[in-house]
């Protein structure tokens, strides 16, 4: 009997719904609820003057936020060293996504990078993310005890094809992200400093060599090079960034509050709902709510690496890592573009910007890495 009693106690004991992890999945919930609202107050008074219903955006947020919960909890059902074997599945459909959106795709603001359906749209470059992640930790893990050139010359080539059809659409942001997760990726699982370094040179001559080869249209290139010289062209390239660094210094300490924003509902900041989300929070919630959602990301970033410090295998670990290298390159590009010491490259907020497939692949991650945390014993 005695026997019994602790068999069951062990097999609780290393229960994976023992060791869900409530600070990893609450603040996304909290970031994903303040999103939605902020979406709302930067897109209500614009659709009212124009006669549409003022919860269009916010409808089809929630809606993504729902899909993107379910897709989570779908991730952390599947242990996670079955998706090591379903990763190259999934990342040669993301290549055949990428193919087909640059002949099918629909074109806005000279990127051709996502389908329209019905009243949603599909981002296959946001989906890469994830699989990139996959099948790079899966290949590192497979050849941890031997990353020496040749190696690194194979992962190069896992990286390069989602990345140069994803700057063909074209989005340099994107890649720069990838970029970020394939480097950290690379670093934890062994490769020798100098082909990481060399790896970082290849990335700056394909960025580069894109800029050359005139893959991005010469308003996305002044929107690079526009930050380090702010209010140069207040009216041109610069007027984005300029209006957001406005909205967000108007917010003070505690902000004009919620819905009372001048800024915003005068709608003077471009793709504020989108890609300068963040503004609505500088100026409606002002430095408090600014550093809430920081400290938010934060401990989204904490629980992450303690996932990947935790994890019971290298493939685990690297995909935490992998995780955390996205939220922090998206995190830091997204309000330093916001508060004007990035460039400008169309990088959502995550859980908080509008975009469904932004939304769910970043409860996808999430669910990644509670996967990960919550295996770490079976």
């Amino acid at each position: 009997m005695a026997i019994v009693v602790s068999d069951r106690r062990d097999r609780y004991q290393t229960s994976p719904l023992r060791h869900l992890d409530p600070l990893l999945f609450g603040a996304p919930a909290l970031l994903a609820g303040l999103g939605a609202l902020m979406v709302y107050a930067s897109t209500r008074h614009r659709l009212e003057t124009q006669g549409i219903d003022p919860l269009y955006y916010l409808k089809r947020q929630i809606i993504a936020i729902v899909v993107g919960v379910v897709v989570m909890v779908i991730l952390m059902l599947i242990d996670y060293r079955r998706l090591r074997e379903l990763s190259l599945i999934g990342y040669g459909a993301t290549i055949l996504l990428l193919i087909a959106v640059l002949k099918f795709g629909v074109s806005v603001k000279g990127a051709q990078a996502r389908f329209d359906i019905g009243a949603f749209q599909i981002q296959p470059a946001e989906f890469a993310k994830v699989f990139l992640t996959l099948v790079l930790a899966a290949y590192c893990t497979i050849h941890r005890e031997e990353m020496g050139a040749r190696r690194l010359v194979v992962a190069l080539a896992i990286c390069a094809l989602p990345m140069g059809l994803i700057m063909l659409q074209p989005d340099l942001g994107t890649d720069l992200v990838l970029m970020a997760m394939a480097f950290t990726i690379l670093m934890m699982a062994g490769a020798r400093a100098r082909h990481l370094v060399v790896l970082l040179l290849l990335g700056l001559t394909f960025a580069v060599g894109a800029i050359e080869a005139g893959v991005l249209d010469q308003y996305q290139i002044d929107r690079l090079t526009s930050f380090s010289n702010a209010g140069s062209d207040a009216r041109g390239s610069g007027y984005n960034q300029d209006q957001s660094i406005t909205t967000i210094g108007s917010g003070g300490l505690t902000g004009s509050g919620l819905f009372n924003g001048t800024q915003t509902n005068g709608a003077q900041v471009p793709e504020q709902h989108t890609d300068f989300i963040f503004t609505v929070v500088g100026e409606e919630l002002g430095f408090v709510g600014g550093a809430i959602v920081l400290g938010l990301f934060a401990i989204i970033v904490w629980r992450t690496s303690r996932a990947a410090r935790l994890a019971q295998d290298p493939f685990g670990a690297l995909c935490c890592m992998g995780v955390l290298a996205m939220f922090v390159a998206q995190v830091f590009e997204n309000v330093g573009m916001a508060t004007g010491i990035m460039p400008v490259t169309g990088i959502p907020l995550p859980f908080m910007s509008y975009g469904g497939s932004s939304v769910i692949v970043s409860f996808a991650c999430i669910g990644l890495v509670g996967n990960v945390h919550m295996r770490r014993f079976s």
